[in-house]
């Protein structure tokens, strides 16, 4: 659905359904931007163990926002990441956040947080195709 004002709602069947008053994504000014998703499998609503698990749970998700507008992970720019035990959980959600991403690498924000059951929640910034702003050289 097209706002006046350019802002689109994106939805996909293979991403968990909002809980609440928002959109599973948003496109607006060249970017999309992704709500925070947990680890909730989009059918069954299962959550796996471990945060390993859970990151690539959660990766597959937000792809599937991404794939919802055809993008993939290498338009992914920004990437702010929630865990419910940073310190202990850190190397574990990193080496399957490595799985999604490729060099260049998004940038990246990883904040401990207080989740609800989960122990990882992930919203991403991407790039949409086509002319990028007038930028000063």
């Amino acid at each position: 659905m097209s706002e006046p004002n350019g802002k689109q709602a994106v939805h996909t069947d293979g991403a968990p359904r909002p809980a609440g008053a928002y959109s599973q994504g948003v496109v607006a000014g060249g970017f999309l931007f992704t709500a925070g998703f947990g680890p909730q499998d989009p059918v069954t609503g299962a959550v796996p163990e471990g945060v390993g698990a859970q990151t690539a749970q959660v990766l597959r998700n937000v792809g599937a926002v991404l794939a919802a507008r055809g993008l993939s992970p290498r338009d992914v720019v920004k990437v702010t990441a929630h865990l419910q035990h940073l310190r202990r959980d850190f190397a574990a959600y990193d080496a399957a956040y490595r799985e999604f991403f490729e060099e260049p690498h998004p940038v990246r924000t990883t904040v401990g947080s207080d989740l609800m059951d989960i122990l990882v929640e992930i919203d991403v910034v991407a790039l949409l195709p086509g002319p990028g702003p007038d930028l000063p050289g």
